[in-house]
């Protein structure tokens, strides 16, 4: 008598599918997904502990300069193909449940973790209606008009997006839709969340889910985006976004008499010292805007490990913030963020927990 074949557990249909898609092979990793359907594996725990798994593993070896831009955009677009085929595969049930829209914010391109929660609403009864990356506010809230949603579930994964996000979050409930909100961008305990306003936010899709199983509040028509950061009262946030581009191109010419080296960078090397610079601005503006200067640091703690993992000292950083400190000296926002940020850098070991 032959014994059982033992099916394989969570771990290892992750392992077999990050070993697909790290070598391209789209057959073998929509494989992995059919045979555990076939096996009985839990359809939720596929998208979330297996996709949803191997895509956050696919971020991290990128940050740690163990995979390639190439390769990270290669593996991400087989792992969305893989959740198509797992919907063609699986019967979903007939929705029972209420009706959701799933949207990331405009210019999110990150759009896996509103796939996986659009899956997982599928799968637990709800019609959704998905839309994808980067939706435009405008033509969010036309779709609420026209489908009557019973909310909208907004995912953000870069935190320069808040301000868009806030935008969106009130012209939903200007639309009377409520928003539950999810996805990094919104902080890791919701904060961002909770600040502009929206009605929910929930760590991730089962919580999502579960939270969407309860009708959400309905939204105050009154609520104006001000009431919410009376800070912005100052315009630090304006002025900084409105002079981007001069702050860029100054910093830059600081760092150029800084640093001679820099003098004979090539066209390519300076746009991306450039492009670099942009970050560091945006990523400010947003910490004004919502008057959080740990968002601001987080951003240049998580910059000096991907520096460090690419063999750049972290502390190179520290003479930017100088020279835009002086840009900005008038701004005393501003100026408190920059400061309390080079101190961070210039301890020791800053961005190495980053690279692990």
């Amino acid at each position: 008598m032959s014994t059982p074949t033992r099916a394989p557990g969570v771990a290892e249909r992750a392992e077999r599918l990050w070993d697909a898609v790290t070598t391209g092979d789209e057959y073998a990793a929509g494989d992995v997904v059919v045979k555990a359907l076939d096996d009985g594996a839990d359809p939720e725990t596929l998208l979330l502990d297996v996709i949803g798994a191997v895509q956050r593993r696919v971020g991290q070896e990128w940050a740690a300069n163990r995979l390639t831009v190439a390769q990270e955009h290669a593996a991400t677009a087989i792992n969305d193909r893989v959740i198509a085929t797992f919907g063609y595969v699986l019967k979903r049930p007939e929705p029972h449940l209420g009706r959701v829209t799933v949207a990331c914010v405009d210019g999110e391109w990150h759009a896996m973790p509103a796939r996986l929660l659009a899956e997982v609403l599928r799968l637990r009864g709800f019609r959704v209606d998905y839309l994808g990356a980067q939706v435009p506010a405008p033509h969010l809230v036309a779709h609420l008009h026209r489908t009557g949603p019973d909310a909208v579930a907004l995912s953000g994964s870069i935190a320069t997006r808040l301000p868009t996000a806030h935008a969106t979050i009130t012209a939903c409930q200007a639309a009377a839709t409520p928003v539950i909100a999810g996805g990094a961008a919104f902080g890791p305990d919701g904060r961002y969340a909770r600040l502009l306003g929206a009605e929910a936010w929930a760590p991730d899709a089962r919580s999502a889910a579960d939270r969407l199983a309860e009708p959400l509040p309905r939204p105050y028509t009154g609520h104006q985006p001000l009431d919410d950061l009376p800070h912005l009262a100052d315009q630090e946030y304006t002025l900084v976004t409105r002079s981007s581009g001069r702050l860029v191109k100054s910093v830059l010419t600081g760092l150029e008499e800084r640093i001679p080296a820099m003098r004979s960078y090539t066209d390519l090397q300076r746009q991306h010292t450039a492009e670099d610079l942009a970050h560091i601005v945006e990523f400010l503006a947003t910490a004004l805007y919502v008057g959080d200067g740990e968002l601001f640091t987080g951003f240049l703690t998580w910059t000096a490990g991907i520096l460090t993992a690419r063999g750049v000292p972290a502390a190179s950083l520290v003479p930017a913030l100088d020279l835009l400190e002086a840009e900005l000296r008038d701004f005393p926002r501003a100026t408190e963020l920059l400061g309390t940020a080079r101190t961070h850098l210039a301890e020791p070991g800053a961005g190495s927990e980053r690279t692990a």
